[in-house]
């Protein structure tokens, strides 16, 4: 654990801990910040409802993140809901505790910054592939950034943990689609579909297909 990392533990240690069950609603959009979160086991999403109905994921938040930064710090409303997308542990501090937190602790801020452009960077190149990429495209770049984020190393491969409709959420694609790309991937020899996960065998020919535009 890094120094920045220590220290933000210890300073949302001072605050309870609080429990969350998988599926249970921390914000709605719409709802004024008052708390910001500290994820301490467990993912919780941050997510969209598209006109319909469908959930559109925007973000996953582990250990150590903690969020919802922007509405914290310029006081402005939520605007996506977040939900335990497993059983969470989690600490909740006070919106100003937090602000002056790291208005002490420059170091803090620069950590945050460094986070937040490597997930603008992540969230880009999903943009790009929404406007102009194919569903073979978008459900690939999903893979490889679970995989990369949240992915647990096998002897064959890396194991992701999603279902076709979480893929689907991610990707902005319907499940039947996801479902039809999956085969074509599998059949390419990239990955293999087993019965509580989905592992990648091949991550440089998964990797590769994006290089080249598949």
């Amino acid at each position: 654990m890094t120094d920045v990392a220590k220290k933000v533990e210890s300073f949302f240690a001072a605050y309870t801990l609080r429990l969350y069950s998988k599926g249970q609603v921390l914000l709605l959009n719409g709802d004024q910040v008052q708390y910001v979160f500290y994820v301490i086991k467990g993912t919780v999403k941050q997510y969209d409802v598209s006109y319909r109905g469908d959930e559109v994921i925007l973000n996953l938040f582990k250990p150590p993140a903690f969020f919802p930064m922007s509405h914290a710090i310029n006081d402005t409303p939520n605007t996506y809901i977040y939900e335990a997308e497993t059983d969470v542990q989690l600490r909740q501090a006070p919106v100003a505790d937090v602000v002056a937190f790291l208005k002490e602790n420059p170091d803090v801020v620069y950590d945050l910054l460094s986070r937040v452009y490597r997930g603008l960077d992540g969230l880009l190149g999903r943009m790009a592939r929404l406007m102009v990429g194919s569903a073979s495209s978008r459900l690939v770049y999903e893979l490889i950034v679970e995989a990369k984020r949240f992915g647990k190393k096998e002897s064959d491969g890396v194991a992701i943990f999603l279902t076709e409709k979480d893929l689907g959420a991610r990707a902005g694609l319907t499940r039947e689609t996801v479902s039809r790309e999956l085969s074509k991937l599998k059949k390419l020899g990239l990955l293999e579909l087993r019965s509580n996960r989905l592992v990648i065998t091949n991550m440089p020919g998964l990797q590769k297909r994006i290089d080249e535009g598949l």
